[in-house]
Formats: structure tokens, sequence, C-alpha cells
């Protein structure tokens, strides 16, 4: 993996603002529209149902969109979280 993977929906509320913040930070990152094709779904149901980090988003009835898997294997939900990890 060279650049990070953005799993998102083009439906949900919070995939834009989080695109924008890595617009804003110049991140590159491949997209992976969930929504798109069965395929790309379950290649995020794999990463979610195997990674604590979407434990609190699936307790509370959240699907845990966008969500950001760093080259390192660590997954970002929160727009937040990206300038602490990418400013420069």
């Amino acid at each position: 993996m060279n650049k990070p993977i953005l799993f998102f929906a083009e439906t949900c509320p919070d995939t834009a603002p989080f695109v924008a913040e890595l617009k804003r930070l110049n991140i590159e990152y491949e997209p992976v529209e969930v929504l798109s094709s069965l395929a790309n779904f379950k290649q995020f149901l794999r990463l979610r149902d195997n990674n604590a980090v979407f434990d609190d988003a699936k307790a509370n009835g959240y699907a845990g969109l966008p969500a950001l898997l760093l080259e390192n294997g660590d997954v970002v939900l929160e727009k937040e979280k990206l300038s602490e990890l990418f400013a420069k």
C-alpha cells in the first residue's frame, strides 16, 4: 500500500468534511466508495470487523465511515485526528 486508503460512502454526511480536511492537509489517498460495489463493501467489512477502533462506532449503531486506513495499519475515524497526524 503506497497511500492511505479512504473508505467512504458518498451519501454519508461525514464524508465531505473528512475529504475536505484531507485536501486541506494535502494528503493523497486511494478512494474506496463502499456502496458502489459489493467487493468494496466486503473489503471495508473485513477491516471493520477485525479492528477494535470500530468497536465504539458499531456499539452505537454507526457504520464507521469515513475510515482512513494508514500504511502502518492504523485507522483514523475522526476528522480532528487528521491534523494531529499529518500537520507539517
